[in-house]
């Protein structure tokens, strides 16, 4: 059956279940599960400066802001309390074998009283959260594993080797974007679909129903002020992009950087471009900024599914193996053949260490 204006996020997942007549429901009711933890960090995001009321006091047990993650990153009081809401909403419904988390040192298990399931969710659950002050789009990131079949089995407790699955092996994945509306993207391996919540209804309700990435774009996000610790792939990417109509390229680019991955995302779904958080010298001891398990993967299935492709310049995302549970890495990804071409000049590296501004185009050594 086509893809239907209107539908809400419950109608959509049963008529994507029909594709598989055997299919339990179990995952059906797992993203409705996490759809709702959604909501309710759209709620709190929708407070602003109104939320200094709230705190992770709200939930019984959530801990306090302004400690220091895994990452080494200090926890705002909503990232705490955004974590405590997806743990909520998704530890007592039988369908999780476990849990891991951006602000979690280790794999949050399931209460022994409640039954456990056969799926893993990792997740981001407040991606950007250093831009709620300033008011710009932030949103939550979610990945969903099957577990190994020995922990179904024999339902022991999760460890982190269990969540340590490429890419590729992903159910499901999706963000939602917290903007002047809440917008969730979902791909459960069919395409990708973008669903907004009415507030009237208090429902997500199917509003793109065939998300594509445009393959060509003119427009490039990146942090410029790390252009300094760049490895030469990326700098020449940048320079033939500032060059402008005059330059290799041909025509000219527009350059965005929100330090809102999601919203990078989001815009990328909508409109085309591309997105690089790559790998740099900036610090030796790691090989990026964004993290494989609950960052790069499920962003990487996502802009997949819709067509677009991402890689970390030197393989695709979906192919790495992970190590760790909270390991970072370099991120491209966007209209495809823009990080082909990213891509094609990491594994030129004669040809990318020999173009520097001095013996670019347009300087003494011209023809």
């Amino acid at each position: 059956m086509p893809l239907t204006h209107n539908w809400t996020l419950t109608r959509y997942l049963i008529e994507e279940r029909r594709r598989f007549p055997g299919a339990s429901g179990d995952l059906n009711a797992l993203l409705l599960d996490v759809s709702l933890a959604c909501k309710a960090i759209a709620r709190l995001v929708a407070f602003g400066g109104l939320s200094d009321g709230l705190s992770p006091s709200a939930l019984p047990g959530a801990a306090a802001g302004g400690s220091l993650n895994v990452q080494g990153e200090i926890q705002k009081p909503l990232d705490v309390l955004s974590n405590e809401i997806f743990i909520r909403r998704n530890e007592w419904n039988g369908h999780l074998a476990g849990m891991a988390s951006e602000e979690m040192d280790d794999p949050k298990q399931i209460p022994a009283v409640y039954p456990r399931g056969k799926y893993l969710l990792v997740f981001d659950p407040l991606d950007g959260s250093s831009n709620i002050d300033v008011n710009v789009a932030v949103g939550s990131i979610f990945s969903i594993l099957r577990a190994p079949q020995e922990v179904i089995d024999s339902g022991r407790d999760v460890v982190e080797a269990d969540f340590l699955q490429p890419g590729a092996r992903q159910i499901a994945a999706g963000y939602a974007i917290y903007g002047p509306s809440t917008m969730l993207v979902l791909t459960v391996g069919n395409g990708v679909a973008g669903f907004t919540l009415n507030p009237n209804l208090g429902e997500f309700v199917l509003t793109h129903p065939d998300l594509k990435v445009p393959t060509d774009t003119q427009e490039f996000a990146i942090n410029s002020s790390n252009s300094r610790f760049w490895e030469p792939p990326i700098a020449r990417y940048v320079e033939e992009c500032l060059a402008g109509r005059t330059g290799p390229r041909g025509k000219d680019f527009n350059m965005r950087w929100i330090a809102s991955m999601v919203a990078e995302a989001h815009r990328i779904m909508m409109r085309g471009g591309v997105f690089m958080y790559p790998r740099d010298t900036k610090d030796s001891s790691k090989p990026g900024r964004l993290r494989l398990l609950y960052e790069a993967n499920p962003i990487a299935m996502v802009i997949e599914q819709a067509g677009g492709r991402c890689s970390t310049g030197r393989q695709p995302m979906l192919g790495v193996q992970p190590t760790s549970l909270h390991q970072r890495i370099g991120l491209v990804f966007g209209s495809r053949h823009e990080v082909e071409r990213i891509e094609r000049y990491h594994n030129e590296p004669a040809l990318s260490e020999a173009r520097t501004p001095l013996f670019a185009e347009r300087s003494l050594f011209r023809d």
